[in-house]
């Protein structure tokens, strides 16, 4: 396989001799580890959370974007039915997937988002086939740019390519891989990632039907505002933290449950507040400010999607910072109750604060309690940012992001 600089015209384009460089490395990898040629190279993108933070779980509204960074696999099909992933720094994947039942030695491992993505297809009625695939993954494990959700997409997109005749469509392979991330996996989270990863550019969900959201795509030209996007790796991770996200989800639904309801959704705002004084002596004051944090998430979503379609980025700048205040006071996802004394997005946050002096935003990024900040830093402001910021939290710990409009795709 020979990989040209003009198939890799989905990157941007100050990047692409260290693309063109990275596949090679992959297709040399590949050919060591397998004796033989890839017939196949597939990308498929992380994403950055905008807005919307952890509202998705109650049926909210959220935006988000494909970033740049991304995973790639060199693939070819096996006429067996193992599976066998191999990459650098991962260990390696080999299954069967003419069982695809659950398999609890695999709970929280990455076998598991193979086996559980195959399992949805299949139910779908897509083809299973086997595969060998050599993977490189530019998205920082654990900092919040979500690679566990691009992996199962990217296993949806081979599968659907080699074995469906490329008829599962972006929002199966999203449904794919959060099916396997929440049911094989064992992590509770929302639907926003995949949908994320999955359609590319940058989208509104509203997630009011949860077998179906409602996604629109939003115009993001950040070029025009006179920033970059930079998220900064705090190395302080979140990889073991799913009893603090499902904290939140449950918080959230115990306030839903004492209207009779199973989501936040469902409960209107004006019959929420009219209720304090009933809340107060039934649920955890927690459970309320959370609660608050989701109705003013919603809203921040719905306005930041008219600035985005109006072009006015001073008033996407402000909401970007309402709703990472919100996180920060009301959802409480800046640092975890279990290590307190560990608060490496607390610092962050303040030290963005200080350098930024009013200008751009910042807030918490992703699912918090660890891993990484976003910050719209101004262009003449990013080389002191970056300097101070990897001062502190270790050289290439910022990542300058640009918004990727394609999802996975096939590299020609």
């Amino acid at each position: 396989m020979k990989i040209e600089k003009e198939s890799l015209s989905f990157y941007p384009a100050h990047t692409l001799e260290y693309q063109l460089a990275r596949y090679k490395r992959a297709v040399s990898d590949y050919r060591a580890e397998f004796g033989k040629d890839p017939k196949y190279a597939f990308s498929t993108p992380g994403r950055s959370e905008i807005c919307g933070n952890h509202t998705d779980h109650n049926l909210g509204k959220a935006v988000g974007a494909a970033i740049d960074l991304d995973i790639i696999a060199l693939v070819s099909p096996r006429d067996d039915n193992r599976i066998i992933i191999r990459s650098n720094g991962f260990s390696d994947i080999d299954i069967d997937v003419s069982r695809l039942d659950i398999n609890p030695a695999e709970t929280g491992k990455s076998p598991s988002l193979v086996r559980g993505v195959c399992r949805r297809l299949s139910d779908m009625g897509c083809k299973i086939g086997g595969f060998d695939a050599y993977t490189q993954n530019d998205l920082p494990r654990g900092g919040g740019l979500s690679s566990s959700a691009a992996f199962g997409v990217q296993i949806a997109f081979i599968i659907s390519r080699l074995f469906g005749n490329g008829r599962i469509g972006a929002s199966e392979q999203a449904d794919a891989a959060h099916y396997a991330e929440n049911i094989y996996f064992g992590k509770g989270s929302g639907l926003l990632d995949q949908l994320c990863c999955a359609f590319g550019g940058a989208i509104s969900i509203d997630f009011e039907n949860k077998a179906k959201p409602k996604i629109e795509r939003l115009p993001f030209d950040l070029s025009k505002s006179g920033c970059t996007m930079i998220i900064t790796d705090t190395h302080s991770s979140h990889s073991d933290l799913s009893g603090d996200y499902d904290a939140i989800k449950a918080d959230m639904q115990a306030v839903s449950a004492a209207f009779g309801k199973n989501y936040l959704r469902q409960v209107s705002y004006a019959e929420f507040y009219e209720s304090l004084p009933r809340l107060k002596n039934e649920l955890s004051e927690r459970a309320i400010v959370r609660a608050f944090h989701y109705f003013d998430e919603n809203d921040n979503v719905a306005a930041l999607s008219r600035s985005l379609k109006d072009g006015d980025f001073e008033k996407f700048f402000g909401i970007v910072n309402r709703s990472g205040g919100s996180s920060f006071r009301y959802l409480q996802n800046i640092y975890s109750d279990k290590t307190p004394e560990s608060q490496g997005v607390t610092l962050a946050l303040c030290l963005s604060e200080h350098i930024l002096a009013g200008r751009g935003a910042v807030r918490v990024h992703g699912g918090g309690f660890g891993g990484t900040i976003q910050a719209y830093v101004p262009n003449d402001a990013t080389a002191a940012y970056i300097e101070k910021m990897e001062s502190v939290f270790g050289a290439g710990s910022c990542h300058k992001l640009t918004i990727r409009n394609q999802g996975p795709v096939r590299v020609i």
